[in-house]
């Protein structure tokens, strides 16, 4: 995740305009995970297994399941998973995004804005276009990156995660544009475009995994599996949307390098190379050409939670 407690600003200072989103934050699992997970018997079972006397005290669970901000030197978690653990810790760019070039929203020219947004990305704020590196920040986590919480401590090697159904469920926070007045789902084109980068990102981080494991074990196993789950799931994509040759690529470095310890150069330069055609894929469509994806996409149904309901103005 993009945490850097140095730089974190905390949720309170998103709060101060962005009233809905926070509502709807405050709905979620990420934010009820700070004061759950310490009573959760399971996290405190594997927490034990891992030698963590407290969890919400050591850095092995917090890097993952809490908002960490740097106190007197000393590294405090402030929130569970929140607002900067998407978008990048704010300290550098939260005044900057909401200034309006020193004017007002109606005021603002066009040119400022664009200038405004492009230095507050450059000091770390992932915005709503940037999906590779929003599903990096997701998929960092829910594909456990650290081999011995799996192999000593039995934690589920991550989540059975899927861009499109966990983005449009309980975490949906898109009212700012509708001025509180709509939670606004993403449209076909933008789904199109969460799922691809989605699998893409899992295939990428997946393979990774496997790059670094050392011993035949849980993690190996089951972190091969989700490369070759992937990988599969790609070829089906490549097939559907066949005007996008970027799809069958990523599949065809999946299978350059063997799903196997000690092997981790090729594994990384596979991994290298998808990551490099998911970003050409990002910069080259907007999904509006990949209708073929569509019979692939998770439904209402399959969303992880009910998006709230907005009820005020921004």
């Amino acid at each position: 995740m993009a945490n850097e407690p140095e730089k974190i600003a905390g949720p309170n200072a998103c709060a101060e305009c962005h009233k809905q989103e926070t509502e709807a934050w405050k709905g979620s699992h990420h934010f009820k995970t700070f004061r759950e997970m310490p009573r959760n018997l399971e996290a405190n079972k594997i927490a034990q297994r891992m030698g963590v006397r407290r969890i919400r005290a050591e850095s092995l669970c917090l890097n993952c399941h809490y908002t960490v901000q740097k106190k007197d030197d000393k590294d405090e978690p402030i929130a569970g998973v929140s607002c900067e653990s998407c978008h990048g810790s704010g300290k550098e760019w939260i005044k900057l995004h909401s200034s309006y070039s020193g004017k007002t929203a109606q005021t603002e020219t066009s040119a400022e804005k664009a200038q405004r947004w492009k230095l507050a990305e450059a000091k770390g704020m992932i915005r709503i276009h940037a999906i590779y590196q929003l599903a990096k920040n997701c998929y960092g986590c829910h594909v456990v990156p650290n081999e011995a919480l799996v192999n000593k401590g039995s934690h589920q090697a991550g989540s059975p995660f899927e861009l499109v159904s966990w983005s449009q469920g309980e975490v949906l926070h898109n009212t700012w544009y509708s001025k509180g007045k709509a939670n606004v789902p993403a449209n076909a084109a933008r789904k199109r475009m969460l799922f691809l980068v989605g699998l893409g990102v899992e295939l990428e981080m997946s393979l990774r995994a496997v790059a670094k494991a050392t011993t035949r074990k849980a993690y190996a196993f089951l972190m091969a599996q989700r490369v070759d789950r992937a990988r599969k799931q790609l070829a089906v994509a490549a097939k559907n949307a066949p005007n996008v040759p970027e799809i069958a690529k990523m599949v065809e470095l999946a299978h350059s390098a063997g799903l196997k310890l000690n092997n981790e150069r090729l594994l990384a330069i596979a991994a290298d190379g998808v990551s490099k055609l998911i970003v050409s894929m990002t910069d080259k469509y907007d999904g509006s050409s990949m209708a073929g994806l569509d019979s692939m996409i998770p439904g209402p149904e399959k969303f992880k939670g009910t998006p709230r309901k907005p009820a005020a103005i921004n």
